[in-house]
């Protein structure tokens, strides 16, 4: 049933796949979660059982994830518009955030309830009904994170990736309910608090796990090293260049990508010639990355014997003081020497340090001279 929905949805129009995608996630979730729900909150009445409440609690927080999973897509597939030149696809961030909120929220329910049943435990009522349903239950949540999954690595979405995920948590949980109860028919302890308990711990962690990555994608997190490494390659390709530096990627959602670098090219380049080169490398970048890449050029004196020898020796500074720092935006200003230093994270030395062995190495080897440095810590490359 679900290839055949995909396949149906991969005949349609490219630009509507991600939202059609979406919504069928979120309508096959919220079926599916709202009968576990009637189920287990049923079965869980009848076996006065807090676990099994608790777990159908659960499934109540992830029908109203699905609801807001349907929500987020639609509003994400809108498209730009005077208030959002960007778009709206960051609101997808925003619903995946709502969701893991509202898991961690009903976890911190199931810890209360499960601590009173610890307090003041009773015994729960068992039929082969809990157990069929409680089975079915496991069955239906693997099929879910499948889904979930499969229809995440095709629109690349963290919100479905973090749904298939809560997934998995829930049928270990049910898989803990389900033991509690077989422990409870044949040894008569009672472990449903007990188990209600590790279920809520489980239910927290996964939950406040979530916040923190969809925290880090609002406020922008760093590009995964496979997105770094294509652009790399990407830039590598043109030979005509003479080096690249300061890639910042700004991300506005899963398919819309900006980003900017500084190229550094012969300065003896005509300014058609360069161009040309920064328009196939921006095209290069739309084309086959789906990112828009605006680029900076830094002409760079390369045939110029005053700018090679005094260049090397700024080099020599740098690397004399074993920080693992780079240099770039070298340029030379009538007694003015003027260029970037990269600092790695945690660098042993502060800036107004490194300021000052760089200025006493500099002007010990080539006299009086106006030194501008500047120091950056944000950039990818």
């Amino acid at each position: 049933m679900l290839n055949y929905f995909i396949k149906k949805i991969e005949s349609k129009d490219a630009e509507k796949t991600r939202t059609s995608f979406g919504f069928l996630a979120g309508s096959l979730g919220l079926v599916s979660n709202g009968l576990l729900f009637i189920m287990k909150f049923f079965i869980g009445l009848f076996a006065h059982s807090v676990s099994i409440m608790a777990d159908a609690i659960n499934s109540l927080s992830d029908t109203a994830s699905s609801v807001l999973t349907l929500v987020g897509f639609q509003i994400a597939a809108k498209p730009a518009d005077k208030e959002h030149p960007y778009g709206h696809e960051r609101f997808e961030y925003i619903s995946g955030f709502m969701i893991s909120i509202i898991i961690t929220f009903v976890g911190f329910q199931f810890l209360v309830s499960s601590v009173e049943k610890i307090m003041d435990p009773s015994k729960i009522k068992l039929s082969p009904l809990v157990f069929i349903i409680l089975l079915l239950s496991i069955g239906i949540k693997i099929w879910q994170s499948f889904m979930y999954q499969k229809i995440s690595t095709k629109i690349d979405s963290e919100t479905l990736k973090a749904s298939s995920q809560d997934s998995l948590n829930d049928v270990i949980t049910t898989a803990a309910v389900l033991i509690s109860a077989f422990v409870e028919l044949f040894t008569g302890l009672h472990v449903d608090g007990w188990m209600g308990l590790f279920i809520a711990l489980y239910i927290l962690y996964s939950g406040l796990k979530m916040v923190k990555e969809f925290i880090d994608e609002l406020l922008g997190s760093r590009p995964s090293s496979e997105e770094i490494l294509k652009m790399e390659t990407h830039l590598n390709e043109y030979p005509d260049i003479l080096g690249y530096h300061d890639l910042l990627v700004h991300s506005y959602g899963p398919k819309k990508q900006f980003a900017t670098v500084h190229i550094e090219v012969d300065d003896t380049w005509s300014l058609n010639y360069a161009h040309d080169i920064i328009n196939r490398i921006e095209k290069d970048f739309r084309e086959n990355l789906k990112v828009e890449l605006v680029c900076h050029l830094d002409p760079v004196a390369v045939k110029s014997p005053e700018y090679q020898q005094k260049w090397e020796i700024v080099k020599e500074a740098i690397s004399a003081l074993q920080l693992d720092l780079r240099v770039h935006d070298f340029r030379i200003e009538k007694n003015q020497l003027s260029f970037d230093v990269v600092v790695p994270p945690k660098c042993a030395k502060k800036d107004s340090e490194i300021r000052e062995n760089l200025t006493e190495y500099l002007t010990n080897r080539l006299g009086a001279i106006t030194l501008e440095i500047t120091f950056d810590h944000n950039y990818l490359l």
